[in-house]
């Protein structure tokens, strides 16, 4: 039988192929925003079975499997992780023509070797050969990432956090850069006062800096900003279900402050307010410290409060939102830009109706000091598969310079998950090939190639500098 990855998966003309295997595929990943595990880095383990990798975490997986009728039990529940593993197997069949059928075997054929198709017939034989390889010193997370030829990874990192793992890491003397990004989410987190006021204490603790106002409440976030500096930050990041841009007052925004750590009933005006003013504070330290701000909008979270109160956050409930969001963001980012203070920023939508909204957001807000200061980014969680990034890099193409394009991310908690860069790179040489084979576009293999190493490698090396 053929085998379904092949060499030519996704080339669908001679132009890609020649550009993904003499160029793309030879390339290194920079994967500038994921949720891997610094300690499983830092202590280079190795997972016990494919259970452990690949289906513990993986929400994508979880909502296919519910949506197949499999019990919870033998998704998070008590279930060993061989018949998790096999549910998982049955359902794979089932999921043609969603992203995870490719994901599934692009993960078994790269680092495993694994061309069978996973289903119930071979889920025992390709659980047992993939277990035995796991356990092999070159399947430990280090020997992941160098087999998948990365050579910077930034993770996800709280502000309180003590960054143990990642000086571990750099001591360690490991070649791949494992770098921390600064995720301020928590302090912005103003709706529950219990769980607030908890991370203010936790803030004020590692920071030094006891919080009784606003002004103390940033002087310790800078504090904190200065140790992941020293650690080799380079990038903020924020999850948001919109942008914050209310007009405020320093007076307003202490007031709001003290209600809130008196555990007061705030307004939604109020906590809009606090909102917008942190945001902005935090925009402004970016800028000061010259890191690249990125920016994810537009998830509706736990909407499923059972299962949330059940089994907890990031579990697979979440969905795309549909709120108005131009307005605001383009009040957000002109108050930054009015100031000379804005950052090198990257934006992700998660609803494809907002993709044009982006596509010419960014051009607002490009001020010639560096190309491509302001990125889309590339399709993220429900639209980081085929149809959404080819849409992402179309309108980006129409509508500004896809040539400038920082390129794909993993955005993943899981090691197997850099066939992602792979999937992009094979996604965008095919679309350069389509265009050349229909006289869209020159075939002059040097422009051609360029192009596409640049949007690979080359582009985010130059943005980030690492």
């Amino acid at each position: 039988m053929k085998i379904f990855i092949n060499d030519d998966f996704l080339l669908s003309n001679g132009t890609a192929k020649t550009l993904y295997f003499q160029y793309a595929s030879k390339l290194p990943v920079i994967d500038y925003h994921c949720h891997l595990s610094p300690r499983q880095i830092a202590e280079d383990i190795n997972f016990k079975n494919m259970t452990e990798i690949w289906l513990q975490g993986d929400h994508y997986k979880w909502r296919a499997l519910r949506a197949n009728g499999i019990n919870e039990n033998h998704i998070t529940g008590n279930a060993s992780d061989w018949e998790k593993f096999y549910s998982w197997a049955q359902t794979v069949p089932y999921t043609l023509r969603n992203p995870l059928y490719h994901w599934t075997h692009l993960e078994l054929k790269n680092p495993f070797g694994i061309n069978e198709l996973l289903n119930g017939n071979t889920a025992k034989k390709i659980w047992d050969r993939c277990n035995t390889l796991l356990q092999r010193p070159d399947f430990s997370t280090r020997s992941l990432i160098k087999k998948a030829n990365v050579e910077v990874i930034c993770t996800t990192d709280d502000p309180t956090d003590s960054l143990k793992w990642h000086k571990i890491i750099k001591d360690s003397g490991f070649t791949t850069k494992v770098l921390p990004t600064w995720r301020a989410d928590k302090v912005l987190a103003i709706d529950n006062l219990y769980d607030f006021n908890a991370y203010l204490n936790t803030l004020s603790e590692v920071s030094g800096i006891a919080i009784s106002s606003y002004k103390t409440l940033i002087k310790a976030l800078k504090k904190r900003q200065d140790f992941f500096e020293q650690m080799g930050c380079k990038l903020s990041d924020h999850g948001l279900d919109r942008f914050y841009c209310d007009s405020y007052t320093e007076a307003e925004i202490n007031t709001i402050l003290k209600k809130a750590m008196n555990e007061e009933v705030l307004t939604d005006t109020e906590k809009a307010k606090y909102k917008s003013a942190i945001l902005y504070d935090l925009a402004i330290m970016d800028h000061e410290k010259g890191w690249t701000q990125q920016f994810h909008i537009g998830v509706i979270r736990n909407n499923n409060t059972k299962m949330f109160h059940q089994i907890g956050p990031d579990t697979g409930f979440d969905s795309i939102g549909d709120d108005l969001i131009a307005k605001d963001m383009a009040t957000f980012f002109n108050r930054l830009a009015s100031n000379d203070k804005l950052s090198k920023t990257i934006l992700y939508n998660l609803n494809p109706s907002h993709n044009e909204v982006y596509a010419t957001m960014i051009g607002n807000f490009q001020d010639g000091s560096i190309a491509g200061k302001i990125q889309w980014g590339s399709g993220w969680w429900f639209l980081d598969q085929k149809d959404g990034m080819e849409k992402q890099m179309n309108a980006l193409s129409n509508l500004g310079l896809l040539s400038r394009f920082v390129g794909m991310l993993t955005d993943s908690r899981s090691f197997l998950s850099y066939s992602r860069h792979e999937y992009f790179r094979r996604i965008l040489c095919n679309l350069i090939g389509q265009d050349v084979e229909k006289g869209l576009i020159p075939n002059d293999m040097k422009l051609l190639s360029e192009y596409v190493e640049n949007i690979c490698y080359y582009n985010a090396s130059n943005y980030f500098n690492f």
